[in-house]
């Protein structure tokens, strides 16, 4: 019954997926982190520059970004991140980009909140002993910020691995683009699809389990 998937790399399309949600899951964390960061700063200029980047890029469609990555980006403007002349890297590269700028701001959202749970007393006593912004945000509410709200970057995290399946759409050769394949050239309509559920469950399910174990390990005590 599975003899014509001898035929394509399944295990190869879905480690491309693997590595575009890990490579796009650290930039949007760190890119998140500064957005989060500017949103609750003391300088309005970078409080407007966060809320209007959340606001805009959180309300466009994931498939816009990532063909304007690829259209706008490299065809147009030859941006390759990193150089070189192979399409099939450069397009991963940007997919990367791409996906990795939209979930900041939801990575930012969602630190935020955890942001508003810390008590401002903690904050203004760090501040009386002379601590600056930036250390009072990296020492005293980061840390506890992060720990409050690891399920919702949990969840961020899975919305995430399945939003890799648009970059297909510029090309980039990971399961949904190995899928679309496969349903035009087989008859096995039903069972590839199955297949490639079960893969993404595969992917998603442990990663909310253990994120969802992590969350109860480092909850704070309030």
């Amino acid at each position: 019954m599975f003899d014509f998937l001898e035929g394509y790399d399944l295990l190869g399309a879905f480690w491309v997926t693997v590595k575009l949600t890990v490579y796009s899951a650290l930039g949007s964390l760190i890119w998140g982190t500064l957005l989060a960061g500017m949103r609750v700063g003391p300088v309005p200029l970078m409080r407007g520059f966060g809320t209007a980047y959340v606001n805009i890029v959180r309300n466009i469609p994931l498939t816009v970004i990532i063909v304007f990555a690829s259209l706008g980006l490299f065809q147009t403007l030859q941006v390759t991140l990193g150089g070189g002349d192979n399409f099939e890297v450069i397009n991963f590269r940007l997919a990367v980009l791409a996906l990795a700028l939209y979930t900041a701001a939801f990575v930012c959202e969602a630190l935020r909140s955890g942001i508003n749970t810390v008590p401002a007393g903690q904050a203004e006593a760090a501040r009386a002993l002379g601590l600056s912004f930036t250390q009072v945000l990296r020492l005293i509410i980061l840390p506890q910020a992060f720990r409050s709200v690891v399920n919702p970057l949990a969840n961020v995290l899975i919305a995430l691995t399945k939003n890799t399946t648009v970059a297909a759409a510029i090309g980039v050769v990971e399961a949904a683009y190995l899928m679309k394949d496969m349903i035009e050239a087989e008859a096995q309509l039903i069972l590839i699809s199955a297949i490639f559920a079960f893969g993404f469950i595969c992917l998603t399910l442990p990663t909310g389990l253990l994120l969802g174990w992590l969350s109860k390990k480092v909850a704070v005590k309030r």
